[in-house]
Formats: C-alpha cells, sequence, structure tokens
C-alpha cells in the first residue's frame, strides 16, 4: 500500500499542532514554512482535517489552525482516514473465476483467501493506528520538542504591518 506524500505532510502538521500551547494555532503559511511545503495544497489537507473534525479553523489576523480535541482523543487512524479515506487498498476482482484457469462456481462460495488474508492485513493496520493517539507521538519526543517547535512557528508568523 502507498498512501500519497500528503498523508505525511497532515500526519506531522498535526503533531506540530499538538505541540502548541491550548488555543494556540499555526497558519498553513506557517506550517508550509516549518515544513518546506507549498502552501495552498497544504491549506487544502488540513481544511480536509476540518471536515472531519480533527482540526479547527480560525479566520482573521490570529487565525490558523488548531487541535479541534485533545491530542489524547485524536488517533493516527483518523488522521489518515480524513485525508485518505477508510476503504481497504486491495480491491479483488474474483480473476479466481475468470480465464483458463477458472475455477467452478461451487468452489467460489467463499471468499477469495487471498482477499480475506488482505482484509485481514488491512484490518490490522487500521488497529494499529487507532491505537496511537497524538498524545502518544508527543510523549515519544524529545522534551525540549515542543518548546523548539511553538519557538520556530513563531518565527515563522507574519511580522506586525507597520503603519506610518
Amino acid at each position: 500500500m502507498k498512501l500519497p506524500v500528503s498523508t505525511e505532510w497532515v500526519l506531522h502538521c498535526a503533531t506540530t499542532l499538538a505541540q502548541l500551547e491550548p488555543g494556540a494555532t499555526a497558519s498553513a503559511a506557517q506550517l508550509a514554512a516549518y515544513y518546506d511545503l507549498p502552501a495552498p495544497y497544504l491549506a487544502k489537507q488540513l481544511q480536509a482535517l476540518v471536515k472531519a473534525g480533527v482540526l479547527a479553523a480560525t479566520t482573521g489576523p490570529r487565525g490558523g489552525f488548531r487541535l479541534a480535541r485533545p491530542a489524547a482523543e485524536i488517533t493516527l487512524l483518523q488522521v489518515v482516514e480524513a485525508l485518505d479515506g477508510a476503504s481497504s487498498p486491495y480491491e479483488c476482482q474474483e480473476i479466481r473465476q475468470r480465464g483458463r484457469g477458472a475455477l467452478p462456481p461451487q468452489d467460489c462460495r467463499d471468499t477469495c483467501v487471498l482477499a480475506a488474508k488482505m482484509a485481514d492485513a488491512h484490518e490490522a493496520w487500521r488497529r494499529t493506528l487507532a491505537a496511537e493517539s497524538l498524545a502518544d507521538v508527543l510523549a515519544v519526543l524529545p522534551p525540549t520538542a515542543p518548546a523548539r517547535t511553538r519557538s520556530l512557528l513563531a518565527a515563522t508568523a507574519s511580522p506586525p504591518r507597520r503603519t506610518s
């Protein structure tokens, strides 16, 4: 299974937002600069997380994104599925019933053993991601990571406009 590169982006961005002080936000531009990503495309991905209830967005000069719930209540699976959906990457086409090697219909009453194995693997993958929250990820980061993240994000904030 190969997930789109944007999956990595949103997992890192959600983890980054989890390191902010409660109520603090980071804009798509700040997150894009932090990871050297294209801001317009990242903003679309972050909006998918808002739509799924993983992130909340605010508008205005101090607007941006923040977690919609505590980090302990947001699983890695929720982040991934907000972007990539929940469907299995494997789709059985029942080729065992086609071509010169086609099995008779009575031998195909049960689910294809390969489709069953792939479904089991997909469920194991989902269970693993569902068992890990953003708080679990934060727990294994170096203790200095949150302060460093907050400092670097603050440095990428737009400077205040000067008025003459």
